[in-house]
Order: structure tokens, then sequence, then C-alpha cells
């Protein structure tokens, strides 16, 4: 299994230092991600560019709750968009929704245009999809490179059989390919690679032993990825 991507979700430089530093293939880079997750300030982007060497996906993402955007936000996401690329993001991270659980047709086509061929992953807003197979050939046909998913359950190991159908569909394109993530643990992480097939996996590394920054420091009360938790990730897909 040698060879798996594990992309790690941060929320602060501390946090994109030290996945690096514990083995992550690639960063999806948010604020707030004890919320959910949302676009992060050009600032904090650009101090993990400066000291990171790995591709950094930049989740943008305009507020919490539901994934229906109005006409405004879609607006406020394409400049987003636009905005982390030119600062030196990887590419992008976005999700919408209709108000019917399909796939926002719309604002994707306007997303993915911002995007000007940077590679785009749909976010877990796929997992509140009504109709995930449908779901999965809108994203394909609109050309999505990944769809981040824990195949509708909590954790992707309940989600499993979900995973199992969609990675099938794949064949030997690369549009639509189905990244796992979702309390996804280093005991699990084994059995979803070979079930599935996948070569990229996605976790945030945090666990109940995770380390915090604290005190009155530059960055007090973050939590970080769990060191531990990634190099047992890394340890099961080398085994």
């Amino acid at each position: 299994m040698t060879g798996v991507c594990i992309e790690v979700a941060v929320d602060s430089l501390p946090a994109a230092l030290l996945a690096a530093q514990a083995g992550a293939g690639r960063l999806e880079l948010c604020a707030g991600l004890d919320g959910g997750g949302v676009t992060p300030s050009l600032g904090l982007l650009e101090a993990v560019l400066e000291q990171v060497s790995l591709p950094v996906m930049v989740l943008v993402r305009p507020r919490t709750g539901n994934f229906v955007y109005g006409a405004e936000e879609q607006r406020l996401v394409q400049r987003d968009i636009t905005s982390v690329l030119q600062t030196g993001a990887s590419g992008v991270v976005v999700g919408a929704l209709d108000d019917q659980g399909a796939v926002d047709q719309s604002a994707m086509e306007g997303w993915i245009e911002a995007a000007a061929g940077a590679p785009v992953t749909y976010h877990r807003a796929f997992d509140c999809c009504a109709d995930p197979l449908q779901a999965h050939s809108d994203l394909v046909e609109l050309g999505v490179q990944r769809i981040l998913t824990s195949g509708g359950m909590s954790r992707v190991i309940d989600g499993l059989p979900l995973l199992v159908t969609l990675a099938g569909r794949m064949g030997t394109g690369t549009l639509g390919t189905i990244l796992p993530g979702g309390g996804l643990r280093a005991k699990d992480v084994a059995q979803v690679v070979k079930a599935t097939g996948v070569r990229e996996v996605h976790t945030s590394g945090r666990t109940k032993d995770s380390p915090m920054v604290s005190g009155s420091g530059e960055f007090p009360g973050l939590r970080l990825p769990d060191p531990v938790e990634l190099k047992a990730m890394l340890a099961a897909l080398a085994g």
C-alpha cells in the first residue's frame, strides 16, 4: 500500500508544520476546523506556503451551516477562489447543493471556471446529497478532480459500502476520484484503502491525545494533529 497520499486538514500554521513533519503528503487549509471549516485568511495561506513545501488545497466556504448558497455568496466564493490561487494555492475545495439536495451545477460551473484549470475538490457537502450516485456522475461531468466523502456516514469505516461502489465506478479515469475522509483512523485506513483501491485519504489527524498550543504564545488555544496518529496511519499503509 505504499504510495498512498495522506491529505491532512489544518487550520493554523503550527498544525501545518506538524502535519508536514509527521509525513503528510498534502494539506487542506481552512479556518475554524472545529466548526466544520471556512475560508482561511490570505495571511495564513501565505505563511503556510512560505514554510511548508507540500501542495496546499484551500477550502473556500463562506460560512458554516448548510451548503445552499445564494447569488451573492456564490460570487464571494468565486472571488476567494481567484485570490487563493493567485496567492499560490495548489487547488481549491468547494461544494454547493440546491434546495433539492442535488449538486448545484450553476454554482459549481462558475467556481470551476474561476479555478481556471487548477484542481477542484468537492467537499463533504457530497455526504448531504439526496442521490450520491447521480451526484458523482454530475461532478465527473463538471470536471471535478476529487470528491471528499465519508460514504454518507459519520465515519469512513461505516460508509465503506458506498465508498467501494463509488470507487468502482472510476475505472481508469481521473475525474471524480474518491477521497475517503471523515473520522478516519489508523486502525481503519488499511482496510479502507484495500477495499476501495484509492491512492489518497483525508484526515484531520486529531484524537483525544492531540497536542494543544496554549498559554500566551503567538497561537494560543489551537488544536493540532496528533503526530502519533499520523505516523501510525503511515505505518499501517506501509505494512
